[in-house]
């Protein structure tokens, strides 16, 4: 950024890149999006809520409340019973100098754009689907990336809690104040990402003590 904080991360991890953006703050900075190109990508709002959610089957788009607003199927998914859902182009502002574009699976342009010169990124993707009668199996959610989601909910009550504390010093009030839907909603979405076959005990209880502690 013109301030000198780090803006965008690209890195490789084994056979695949990995574009982070943070936001633009010296110390501590949050991420604003994750892109890889294995096709799973997420932007998130400043309150850290999931904005766009993208996979290899399609995307959604939630509001900041945590609800979904829109949804979309790639051409080449393979998707259960449903009719499919084409995208209609998305453009978002994740800060004053970086936008992104989603106009198709292959076509994700994350822009970068300060002191008159611009940088865009491509983390498109085209997932070749080789069986058409059987869909591709979920991508899995490893160790370090379902405890990194379960530390970054907690993060996020942490300071839903101490707003509370600054707006309601008493203990009345504030337990009668029910946290935010978006933070419910990732919460058990997290939950649910641990109920794979995959997902070991040990690593379920970690994650369910550290969102429900």
């Amino acid at each position: 950024y013109p301030s000198g904080n780090l803006a965008i991360i690209v890195v490789r991890e084994k056979n695949q890149l990995i574009c982070i953006v943070q936001e633009d703050t010296p110390r501590n900075a949050q991420i604003q999006a994750v892109f890889k190109s294995s096709g799973r990508s997420s932007c998130y709002y400043p309150n850290g809520a999931v904005w766009i959610n993208i996979n290899i089957q399609g995307g959604e788009y939630f509001d900041q409340a945590g609800s979904r607003v829109r949804r979309w199927t790639w051409p080449n998914s393979i998707v259960s019973p449903g009719p499919h859902v084409p995208l209609s182009p998305i453009f978002l502002s994740l800060n004053r100098h970086v936008g992104v574009r989603i106009l198709g699976q292959d076509k994700i342009i994350i822009s970068f754009l300060a002191m008159g010169q611009q940088a865009k990124f491509s983390m498109g993707t085209k997932v070749q689907v080789s069986d058409r009668s059987q869909p591709p199996p979920p991508a899995r959610w490893g160790r370090d990336e379902l405890l990194l989601l379960a530390s970054r909910v907690r993060i996020l009550q942490l300071l839903d809690r101490l707003h509370g504390c600054l707006n309601f010093p008493s203990n009345k009030q504030r337990d009668k104040i029910k946290p935010p839907s978006y933070l419910v909603t990732q919460t058990l979405k997290i939950l649910e990402l641990c109920t794979s076959p995959d997902t070991s005990d040990e690593l379920h209880r970690s994650v369910r003590e550290k969102v429900n502690a």
